[in-house]
């Protein structure tokens, strides 16, 4: 029989909470510095926009394609190594930044090493520590860790945008390095990797457990993960909806709205500021998303975040061209669900695969979503090019928006069909 928890009205898995959020912040906000670098780069080497957004494409497919690995290295060295190994190589790598001078180095620095460092530091952390730490609370817990991407723009980008025009990208980039360096104290100190090794059970439960190791092949378990979730359609639905979610998030407007405004006269500072005021909003909206997680259909909830999300896109290209009033109702309309689908997709998944593969399948899924943002990220720019405009890739991303709202709904058709043949 398993020893009774520790009696205690303060749990310590608040704390692993907050750390991971403050990790996945500052992930976050190091993920978003290329969109104020994109003019500066122009500028100073004479790059070409689709060869900056290519570098950008390739960091966000890599961002993605680690997640499944880095579950199955989490489960097997732990939450509190693989962050350390992380924030480690992320640091190296900004710290070479500024002494580049070739594309092909900004490739290696930023569309690789970077890419796989933060990646490690994703939503696919957030959904272990949820898995682990909380039975109850677990959708608002992942509706907070997600939201942390909102607020490490919010933090980031004005103060990494005002440092880039008044002292210079080189100055924003060492400044990044010593939150980095702060926050790897933090992570070493603090994180704890699983509830026994503080002698408790997970929020909500009565017992304490010891966690089963992590039995495998950290490449193969993956890989075979994918093989059996394919074989069910709840996945490719997931799955697909997820890839137009990247598409229309961190692949657009994460990367080239701070540009397009610069094509409308409006200054690279404002503009950050406007992607930092989506921050505040889709800090509210990803958190109450948890919230609603954890007691409505996700399916629903799903059709809801990306139709809505699809008609502000659709109306964006309206809005570069109105006042500076529009572009507020935008980002307000836009922030409140930027990665609110990110809590019931993870419950969705959860549901179909099991707690012990959700993080796994979950992280497929990103990949999903990192391949939709990496199409976007590199295609956006590619159009920019050679139409002088982003209107048209913007009215593409919201109707495409709108296909996904429709794909929820056939999960929640799916999911209905395998119940009642249950």
């Amino acid at each position: 029989m398993q020893p009774p928890a520790k009696s205690s009205s303060f749990h310590y898995g608040w704390v692993v909470v907050l750390v991971a959020f403050a990790a996945l912040l500052v992930s976050a906000g190091i993920r978003s510095m290329p969109s104020i670098l994109i003019v500066p780069f122009e500028t100073e080497f004479g790059w070409e926009r689709s060869g900056i957004s290519g570098v950008i494409s390739v960091g966000i497919f890599l961002y993605g394609l680690v997640g499944p690995f880095s579950a199955a290295l989490l489960a097997k060295f732990g939450i509190r190594r693989v962050m350390v190994f992380a924030l480690i190589v992320l640091a190296a790598s900004m710290s070479l930044t500024p002494l580049m001078t070739q594309l092909w180095q900004y490739e290696l620095l930023w569309g690789v090493v970077s890419g796989l460092a933060t990646g490690m530091m994703a939503n696919v952390l957030g959904v272990t520590v949820a898995s682990r730490w909380f039975v109850k609370r677990r959708g608002l817990v992942v509706g907070i860790l997600t939201a942390s991407a909102a607020t490490g723009q919010l933090l980031f980008l004005p103060l990494l945008a005002q440092l880039t025009v008044h002292q210079g990208w080189r100055y924003a980039m060492y400044t990044a390095v010593g939150v980095i360096l702060a926050l790897l104290v933090i992570v070493a100190l603090f994180m704890r990797n699983h509830p026994y090794d503080v002698g408790a059970a997970p929020y909500g439960a009565d017992e304490v457990a010891e966690p089963e190791p992590f039995r495998g092949s950290i490449f193969l378990t993956p890989l075979l993960t994918l093989r059996d979730a394919v074989k069910n359609k709840t996945f490719w639905l997931l799955a697909g909806t997820f890839f137009f979610c990247g598409f229309s998030t961190n692949g657009l407007i994460g990367t080239h709205l701070i540009a397009a405004c610069g094509d409308h006269g409006i200054e690279e500072v404002t503009a950050a500021g406007l992607l930092a005021f989506m921050g505040v909003f889709d800090l509210v909206g990803t958190t109450l998303s948890g919230w609603f997680t954890d007691r409505f259909d996700s399916r629903k909830l799903l059709f809801w975040y990306y139709g809505l999300r699809g008609l502000s896109l659709i109306f964006l290209p309206f809005a570069l061209d109105a006042t500076p009033a529009m572009l507020v109702v935008f980002s307000v309309f836009y922030g409140l669900d930027w990665i609110a689908t990110v809590p019931p997709t993870v419950r969705l998944a959860a549901q179909e695969f099991g707690k012990e593969r959700a993080g796994m399948v979950f992280g497929w899924v990103v990949v999903a979503h990192q391949v939709g943002a990496s199409a976007a990220a590199y295609g956006a720019g590619l159009v920019r090019q050679f139409t002088g405009t982003y209107s048209t890739t913007f009215v593409t991303a919201g109707f495409i928006c709108l296909i996904a709202a429709l794909m929820a709904l056939r999960i929640a058709k799916q999911a209905s069909a395998l119940r009642a043949q249950a």
